[in-house]
């Protein structure tokens, strides 16, 4: 049986200031399946997720979405002013009203229930980036959002995050639409590819996207690089 469509985004058109910024994109997320849109800067990547989101109206084209949608959103990085005594638990709180234990559960989820009463700004970017995360989940979403989820991330973190991702659209059958910069790591870490440079360039299955003549030409030598990784790692099983 097909998984139901979470999301639809139909022949989106998207303009600022008479520079036009997508043209004709579409795109799709079923439950329990993780749909990246990777492209290189300018793209266009993170004005789709705002135009998903429903915080950017398009010019023309439509979003449809599943009836009582959840969603949950994690943004690529958080400024918080240093002078800020802002601890994780208060910082959790100030998202919506959250039962303690639920937060607690959340953190041991993404594996940082350690940092439960550190301050925001002593966290590692990875650390940080798992609290966002566990934020983003107690919205106990049906649709998890993430725009470059590893951002300022060493590279071991960003596997151990990318494994993370998968575990929870597995054990919450979730859908997740994320934006990845990461291409090496995001190629064993899909399930679909959308290869996004103001219009869709190409979309499908990592391994068929990688040998689009479009996808080569933006991204060149690291194409090897990525592919390797893909062939000799995609071990994960899609649902």
């Amino acid at each position: 049986m097909t998984a139901p469509i979470l999301i639809a985004a139909e022949k989106i058109d998207l303009a600022f200031g008479g520079h036009r910024v997508l043209e004709s994109v579409s795109l799709s997320v079923r439950r329990g399946a993780i749909v990246t849109i990777i492209g290189p800067n300018g793209a266009g990547k993170t004005s789709l997720l705002k135009v998903v989101l429903g915080l950017v109206e398009p010019d023309s084209g439509r979003v449809e979405r599943a009836a009582t949608l959840r969603l949950g959103y994690m943004p690529q990085r958080l400024a918080l002013a240093d002078a800020l005594p802002l601890t994780v638990r208060r910082f959790l709180a100030a998202g919506g009203p959250a039962d303690p234990s639920a937060v607690a559960a959340v953190l041991r989820e993404v594996r940082a229930e350690r940092v439960l009463e550190s301050t925001m700004t002593d966290l590692s970017g990875g650390e940080i980036q798992r609290v966002l995360l566990a934020r983003a989940l107690l919205r106990r979403p049906d649709l998890l959002v993430l725009d470059e989820p590893v951002r300022g991330v060493d590279v071991v973190g960003q596997a151990e995050f990318y494994e993370l991702i998968a575990r929870l659209r597995s054990e919450r059958n979730i859908g997740i639409l994320m934006v990845s910069h990461d291409l090496h790591l995001v190629m064993r870490a899909t399930d679909e590819v959308l290869c996004l440079n103001g219009h869709v360039c190409c979309h499908g299955h990592p391994e068929s996207v990688s040998r689009h003549p479009e996808f080569v030409a933006l991204f060149g030598d690291q194409v090897a690089e990525a592919m390797a990784v893909y062939t000799h790692h995609h071990d994960h099983r899609h649902g």
